[in-house]
């Protein structure tokens, strides 16, 4: 009778903690198959400022894994959101394509609607033009970056691996062109490998079987001194299970994670009470990569950046909706990033298009490499060469 009671109370708590929200915002995100962080930041949302449905904040909905063959679902999706009078921000990670039509129909038919894209998979001088506030992994930095720390962890070829739709993004084939160039001035071999599109008929698994049959052939091509790197979440886990198991070097994933991968590849399980608890999260797998002999030869973002991406663009767009920052604010949004992430360095800087024109309203951001069994590389501490950010 006494739990009844105490149960009872509870509810009626959360009721009224979540009974006061006069705005919500809406939170859009991939499912647990495709990137389960994005979806676990907006869980975090939930938890905290309470879900609409029953009185408090946040609206969450997910868009469709084949979200390329199914736009206009992923389009519909995030235009429901707008019909909800009390609608005041709308925040997208990942921003996948069709996320610009959608942002396009919400100006129109609700201009007042905050609109913050995540991750943005399409154009910059698209998303910029109807978004009021993107942010993204800086791939810019990052392609030389990632190079520089693949070097620095003893890499001598560094294997890029990607299909044709990431490739017309401007910002993942601007990397893969600075990674190029950087290996060259580093003193290591370029490769650039192609794979299936895990958004085609073959799907996630057929996707990340070519990935598990191909590594083997790739390190007895390429050396145990080759660095991999996918631009695709689903192709990270089959690809470190075989890096764990045969060797090679993986520097951090494309939206890096302690999460991104390694419970799968390793088996890893955590217990319950850590759920949320990055370092704690963090420390588990850096137990599972040293056991499987990957210390000094795998590393990550010590916080999960998809998760992070969701749960610090909810906080700044809940800032915004109050009065308390501006949406063009770049501290404010960089010290909610750090807030999110205590321990961990951010740099970044805003995106600067092919004809010299700075967007104000499109962040790019990166967070300190990780490498398991050593620690922190200092990478944020680094300059960039400035001819870096000149290849278009």
């Amino acid at each position: 009778m006494k739990k009844l009671v105490v149960f009872f109370i509870a509810i009626l708590l959360a009721a009224f903690m979540f009974a006061q929200a006069d705005f919500h915002i809406g939170v859009v995100t991939g499912t647990v198959s495709q990137s389960e962080d994005d979806l676990r930041g907006a869980e975090y949302l939930i938890e905290k400022y309470g879900d609409s449905a029953d009185g408090g904040m946040i609206t969450h909905v997910t868009y469709p894994d084949q979200f390329m063959t199914e736009q206009e679902t992923t389009i519909a999706q995030i235009v429901g959101l707008a019909d909800d009078p009390l609608m005041k921000a709308i925040v997208v990670n990942q921003a996948v394509p069709g996320t610009v039509a959608a942002f396009r129909t919400i100006r129109e038919q609700n201009p007042d609607i905050l609109l913050i894209a995540g991750n943005p998979q399409e154009d910059p001088g698209m998303i910029t033009a109807v978004a009021d506030m993107s942010v993204t992994a800086d791939n810019v930095a990052r392609g030389y970056l990632i190079i520089a720390a693949a070097k620095k962890m003893g890499a001598d070829t560094f294997v890029h691996i990607s299909f044709p739709r990431h490739m017309s993004y401007e910002l993942l084939s601007r990397r893969r062109d600075i990674m190029r160039e950087a290996c060259k001035d580093l003193g290591l071999e370029f490769v650039d490998m192609g794979s299936p599109d895990p958004t085609s008929d073959v799907g996630i698994a057929g996707a990340q079987q070519f990935i598990l049959e191909k590594v083997p052939a790739w390190l007895e091509t390429y050396g145990q001194n080759a660095a991999f790197f996918c631009t695709n979440d689903a192709h990270t886990e089959p690809l470190l299970k075989r890096i764990a198991e045969l060797g090679g070097y993986f520097v951090e994933a494309d939206l890096p994670s302690p999460l991104m991968g390694y419970p799968g590849a390793l088996g890893v399980t955590f217990p319950e009470e850590i759920t949320g608890n990055w370092p704690a999260i963090l420390g588990v797998v850096e137990d599972a990569v040293i056991e499987a002999g990957g210390a000094g030869r795998m590393g990550t973002w010590a916080y999960s950046f998809g998760y992070t991406v969701t749960a610090a663009l909810g906080e700044f767009a809940i800032e915004c909706v109050e009065g308390k920052t501006d949406v063009k604010d770049v501290e404010v949004l960089f010290e909610t990033f750090a807030e999110a992430t205590p321990g961990a360095g951010w740099n970044g800087s805003f995106y600067v298009d092919s004809t010299g024109q700075e967007w104000d309203n499109y962040l790019l951001i990166y967070q300190d490499t990780y490498v398991f069994g050593e620690g922190y590389l200092g990478m944020t501490e680094i300059e960039v060469p400035e001819k870096y950010f000149d290849i278009k």
